[in-house]
């Protein structure tokens, strides 16, 4: 098999995997420099880089480079560990450097009003698979998002059945209300998605969640929804806040995340009824929602 052409077909699937390659050798060693291997998510490999016990190490390095999406470099003695005696002439040193192989970080876009276009113009720039779903076609098409991977113009539970996001996917929930909003959060936080967004106040954040409690939606499932979604910049028009949550979908997507504060405010027993609510990163307002 081409080691390349199946990194190709794994990224195509939506799968991970780790390359590793023989970038250095000094001495005499039972391969050669630039030789590759792959490894894939379920443990496979195609391609070798000498076998025995280097290659041992160097599978399980992988799937911990696949799984940090951080790449690593070793560096092994085939003089001075007995475990890398294989019997051969061998007893150079080799450096071998893993990286991963990630699929391309899919981002669903529910809802296609002003900040939905500003966030996909962001998103796109950033590295992302833009795919954008309403149920309007006057707002979801290819006029207004050219290069989206995908524009989807039909009702939100007819869209979300076809869809099974995975772990690299990412869903930002920007619809023109509230109703809209709950029911795609509703499908979503029980989703395999890396990443849930939700835009809207804090007050408009907890009583949705509070009624998907109610339905008997599991409490633990809304600790890792991004709502409001964006860091607080203190942005207030649609490409403001695009930016926002772009800066939140790339901190994610690079293993920087914030802590999520919102949950102390699902947790507590009543709002103050004098407090604002905050309206940085929402569309709340008839300025932003498209009816």
């Amino acid at each position: 098999m081409d080691i390349y052409e199946e990194v190709v077909a794994l990224r195509r699937q939506g799968r991970r995997g780790a390359i590793a390659t023989i970038v250095n050798v000094r001495g005499s060693i039972p391969s050669f420099e630039t030789a590759k291997m792959l490894v894939r998510d379920d443990g496979s490999i195609v391609g070798t880089i000498g076998g025995g016990c280097v290659e041992a190490d160097v599978w399980q390095a992988a799937r911990e480079v696949m799984e940090s999406e951080k790449p690593r470099t070793l560096t092994f003695n085939l003089n001075q560990n007995p475990k890398y005696d294989t019997g051969l002439v061998c007893g150079g040193t080799l450096d071998i450097f893993i990286e991963p192989v990630l699929p391309p970080a899919m981002l669903y876009i529910f809802g296609a009003g002003h900040v939905a276009r500003s966030l996909y113009r962001t998103a796109t720039l950033a590295g992302f698979d833009v795919n954008v779903i309403d149920d309007r076609a006057t707002y979801a098409n290819r006029e207004r998002f050219p290069e989206a991977k995908e524009v989807v113009a039909e009702d939100f539970d007819q869209a979300m059945s076809r869809l099974a996001p995975n772990e690299t996917s990412y869903i930002v929930i920007v619809t023109r209300g509230h109703r809209d909003d709950m029911r795609v959060l509703r499908w979503a936080v029980q989703t395999r998605a890396r990443y849930v967004g939700m835009i809207g106040s804090k007050r408009k954040t907890i009583t949705i969640f509070r009624e998907l409690v109610k339905e008997g939606i599991p409490e633990q499932l809304f600790e890792r929804v991004h709502a409001p979604v964006g860091f607080d910049i203190g942005a207030i028009t649609p490409e403001e806040i695009a930016v926002a949550i772009t800066a939140e979908l790339i901190a994610v997507r690079r293993g920087v995340e914030r802590s999520l504060p919102h949950m102390s405010w699902f947790h507590s027993r009543k709002l103050d009824s004098t407090e604002s609510e905050k309206t940085l990163t929402t569309e709340d307002t008839e300025q932003r929602r498209e009816h």
